[in-house]
């Protein structure tokens, strides 16, 4: 018993031929899907929601310490420029973007309801090119916008339980409308301008635009909710590192509205830095007029003390060297009271530990001490002079302290009614209607060509590894049987088939009667030539068609096979073997009753079984007759062998047509009575494995394979069948 093997050897090696041979044998194939994605991206591209991008610059220039008297602080620690992050964060922060949600009342969408896929398109269309006018409704689908409809929502407030839920808004006459929910409930009847309550639900429509019936679909979203959405939708980024200037991006299918919000944005956060610069020196004003009460009445002590004291010791003046010893100290403690408010002042922003904070108190150490110093050379002054220096400076000190608060609390005044910040906006909000972000319809049909050629031939190389249907010869010669004929595909044969089905049975549809000079049919005047010498060695004039599989054509081959030998003045008798799914008789005209399942019972004559195709007289067809419960058991009885042997002396070749071997046994039963057994396999659909099945099963029972007939071969760039095409202007035979 001969192994089965698998004839095919695969090389992991790529071979080019083989490949393009491939592209080019699917080009059609290729071009189709490539095409569908064209045209599929084409009309996404007309289809799709124009995006428009709304864009706007800002400046954050560097800080500049606009509060004087306290400056010193910001000159000590260094100035910096902000950094891109920081200013990004605060203009998509929840305060930014909050008051633009409130101020637009963007937690409130209203949207006029539209036909799927093409609804938005005619909107488009129509609106272009009838500014300010509303559309009729087009395929009296009055609850569609069709271009025009506008609404306007100032109030509309719900229950929880409905937000973030979709309501329906229908138009009315004259402005009236209804609010309806997902159950169709109604919940709000109102009309234009004036404001409607019931259900919980508030609602004030500003304005509504549109045909009677025309729905609009509204939501009251959270306002967290719109607030994340546009955090995520508004881009921020620096033009330039560190150059402080901060690019906002904003994409929405409406054009307005886009650019509405990044201006009211832009706004906002100019104002919120204002405000915050404003606030800063509101601060630093109020602490210095906390100060101001204490310093005057420490200078009033110090001039009542030093007045009080002249009079007591009858001394005005003081001498060359105690003045110049006054001078320096009070110049050091005027500095140390400037320190010391300072140090108060940030003690309001800073702890202990920041090194700010550390670098003043270090500064007011050096100067304590320059001050004890002097305090030691006043101490060898006589006391008269001791006690003058010391009241004189308190009054001196106290005098410059006072009048620098003065004048600091005038300049802070006015810097706080004239803050303007750092931030400006170098361009507006602005919106080029004319040139959408998306779609760019170019990158679109560009990619939808590359997608759709890219899929194509995934497609086909992933068919063509998943199909191991033979399409060379060669394999089916290397499983041991040999080619007798490879008959190629036939669009003819195909047109026939189709009618066949579509106007029934009865009528003859042989391929080599309806054309003659069809390339299948010169295929199979060679199989004649060939099986001539074949049978020359045959033990009887019986040939059996059979197949591994069903849907190869072994009827075809049978009737047109039995027509091209009857042509060649041939007695010919073709049965059909087939009594489960047997259809020769489509083929030959006629009908399946009275043929071989009625020979063999014992139900019909001979003669009443055999009929003549058409007008050829040397071609008779038996049906298959009707259908037994019991074809195997039927052709093991010893009718059927009678029958043969009757009918081998009246025919000069007897043509079988039988059933599937890999499907039923009928075939190797049949095979013991054939002197020539041939397999038909069809062109990418039997596999070698499957063949080589076949034919063991064959021997198995016995039954020996002459060879093979390859059928509806189709042609390959590779040349599979280019000796199909032998019989091209060769005459008939």
């Amino acid at each position: 018993m001969a192994a089965i093997q698998d004839p095919v050897q695969r090389d992991d090696e790529i071979d080019l031929s083989e490949l393009l041979g491939t592209l080019s044998d699917h080009k059609w194939l290729i071009g189709i899907i490539t095409g569908v994605f064209v045209l599929l991206s084409i009309a996404y591209a007309m289809l799709t929601t124009p995006i428009y991008q709304a864009t706007s610059v800002v400046q954050v220039e560097q800080k500049v310490p606009s509060l004087p008297g306290l400056s010193a602080l910001t000159q000590t620690l260094g100035a910096s420029s902000p950094e891109a992050t920081t200013e990004t964060a605060l203009i998509t922060s929840r305060m930014v973007l909050g008051a633009a949600v409130d101020e637009l009342k963007l937690a409130i969408e209203a949207h006029p309801r539209r036909m799927p896929i093409i609804g938005k398109y005619f909107a488009r269309k129509y609106a272009a090119s009838n500014p300010g006018l509303v559309s009729p409704p087009l395929f009296n689908k009055v609850e569609y916008d069709w271009g025009g409809s506008k609404l306007e929502i100032f109030q509309l407030d719900v229950p929880d339980s409905l937000l973030d839920q979709p309501l329906t808004l229908i138009a009315g006459r004259n402005g009236a409308y209804e609010l309806v929910d997902a159950d169709e409930n109604v919940l709000v009847s109102g009309k234009l301008g004036q404001t409607s309550s019931g259900h919980g639900v508030t609602m004030q429509v500003r304005t509504l635009v549109a045909n009677p019936g025309t729905q609009f679909r509204v939501f009251r979203h959270r306002r967290l909710t719109v607030i994340n959405g546009l955090q995520s939708a508004i881009n921020v980024n620096e033009e330039g590192k560190e150059s402080g200037i901060l690019k906002m991006t904003y994409d929405n299918p409406d054009p307005q509205l886009a650019a509405n919000v990044l201006k009211e944005v832009g706004e906002l956060y100019v104002q919120q830095d204002v405000n915050r610069n404003s606030a800063e020196a509101a601060n630093s004003l109020k602490f210095v007029r906390e100060q101001l009460p204490n310093v005057r009445r420490d200078l009033e002590r110090a001039t009542a003390a030093l007045n009080a004291y002249q009079i007591k010791a009858h001394s005005v003046d003081i001498s060359m060297q105690t003045q110049g010893l006054l001078d320096q100290e009070v110049d050091i403690q005027s500095n140390i009271q400037k320190l010391r408010l300072q140090l108060a002042d940030m003690q309001r922003q800073y702890t202990p530990e920041h090194p700010a904070y550390k670098a003043l108190v270090q500064q007011i150490g050096q100067l304590e001490a320059q001050k004890g110093g002097i305090d030691k050379r006043v101490g060898d002054l006589p006391d008269t002079q001791q006690q003058l220096l010391k009241l004189k400076r308190d009054v001196q000190v106290s005098n410059d302290t006072y009048t620098g608060l003065l004048n600091q609390a005038q300049q802070l005044d006015i810097a706080r009614a004239g803050t303007v910040g750092n931030v400006r906006i170098i361009d507006s909000s602005a919106v080029d209607i004319t040139r959408p972000v998306w779609p760019r319809k170019t990158i679109i049909v560009l990619g939808g060509t590359l997608l759709g050629a890219f899929v194509a031939l995934v497609f086909v190389f992933i068919r063509q590894m998943l199909n191991r249907g033979i399409e060379d010869p060669a394999v089916i010669e290397k499983i041991g049987l040999p080619v007798y004929a490879t008959i190629p595909i036939s669009p003819r044969e195909q047109t026939l088939q189709q009618n066949m089905r579509l106007h029934g049975r009865g009528k003859q549809r042989l391929l080599v009667m309806d054309a003659p000079a069809d390339l299948a049919t010169e295929a199979l005047r060679s199989l004649r030539t060939s099986l001539h010498f074949a049978r020359l060695e045959a033990k009887n004039n019986v040939l059996m068609i059979s197949g591994s599989s069903p849907d190869v054509g072994k009827t075809f081959v049978a009737a047109n096979l039995a027509t091209v030998v009857a042509q060649s003045n041939q007695r010919v008798l073709l049965i059909d073997g087939d009594m489960r799914r047997g259809s020769l008789h489509k083929l030959v005209g006629g009908r399946a009753e009275v043929g071989l399942s009625e020979l063999i019972t014992g139900q019909a004559e001979l003669a009443a079984a055999t009929r003549q195709v058409g007008l050829m007289e040397n071609l008779h067809f038996i049906a298959r007759g009707k259908l037994p419960p019991n074809p195997s058991e039927l052709l093991m009885n010893a009718r059927f062998s009678a029958l043969l042997e009757h009918l081998k002396p009246l025919y000069d070749l007897i043509i079988i047509d039988t059933p599937p071997i890999l499907a039923v046994t009928d075939a190797a039963i049949i095979g013991h009575h054939a002197g020539t057994a041939l397999l038909v396999v069809r062109f990418g659909i039997n596999q070698a494995r499957e063949i080589a099945l076949a034919r063991q099963r064959f021997e198995q029972n016995n039954v020996p394979l002459k060879g093979a007939i390859f059928n509806a071969v189709e042609k390959r760039s590779r040349g599979y069948y280019s000796y199909a095409y032998y019989g091209v202007g060769l005459p008939s035979r």
